[in-house]
């Protein structure tokens, strides 16, 4: 879930904004040096502000009364890489907040950190090592989207013990308790996310495969180092 509107005391609002607030505007001039360089990438751009939009609005009730959705960042992080998707998702959390009631103004801060920020950078970093490694795109991709959501909730889940920790055990007692609330329908939703975001990449290697290569998104794993020195 997002962290709901005035849920958070103004103290941890007023310190996740301001956490917050360097990695968006470092976004923000990503993604105006992306246009600038690559003007075709606005379209791309916007599919994955899209994808994010509507997936992380996807509120799914949980046995346990709470409420989770998938996030969609990976998507963009593994595209344009975790600036650009820093300042799509804040843009994607505050039209939420403003237009479906879905998070909030004073806890913006807190739902960028977690879903825009730490999200896409996990997810970026799952993707690149899974390369590097050898494993192929579409493993990739999908340890990526399902990582970076999980971390988002880990996130999310550490935020909520912060503000509110446990009577008895404290933060980590807390943090534990919020993580097995999102685990429920978290996980198996990471996974759904996981596959879906694998089936829209393989969608745009066929129908955009030029505009990725701009990118600089490469669809074969680079050769192991061995390899190159055999070739040479």
């Amino acid at each position: 879930m997002h962290i709901a509107e005035g849920y958070l005391p103004p103290v941890h609002a007023v310190a996740w904004t301001v956490a917050a607030a360097p990695f968006v505007i470092h976004g923000g001039r990503a993604v105006v040096r992306r246009v600038r360089a690559e003007p075709d990438s606005k379209l791309l751009l916007g599919a994955a502000g899209a994808f994010s939009f509507v997936l992380s609005a996807l509120k799914i009730p949980s046995v346990t009364g709470s409420c989770s959705h998938p996030t969609g960042t990976g998507l963009g992080a593994v595209l344009f890489r975790p600036p650009v998707m820093a300042l799509l998702g804040t843009i994607v959390l505050f039209f939420q907040a403003t237009l479906l009631a879905h998070g909030g103004l004073t806890t913006l801060g807190a739902n960028v950190f977690s879903m825009a920020i730490v999200g896409p950078w996990v997810a970026y970093g799952v993707f690149a090592a899974t390369r590097r490694l050898g494993g192929g795109l579409a493993l990739g991709v999908f340890l990526a989207a399902s990582v970076g959501d999980l971390a988002t909730y880990c996130v999310t889940s550490a935020q909520l013990a912060l503000a509110f920790p446990d009577a008895s055990s404290g933060v980590l007692g807390a943090v534990a308790k919020f993580g097995a609330i999102f685990a429920v329908t978290q996980i198996p939703l990471a996974v759904s996310e996981g596959l879906l975001t694998v089936l829209i990449v393989r969608l745009l290697i066929r129908v955009s495969p030029a505009e990725l290569t701009r990118l600089g998104f490469r669809t074969a794993a680079p050769a192991p180092a061995a390899a190159k020195e055999v070739g040479a």
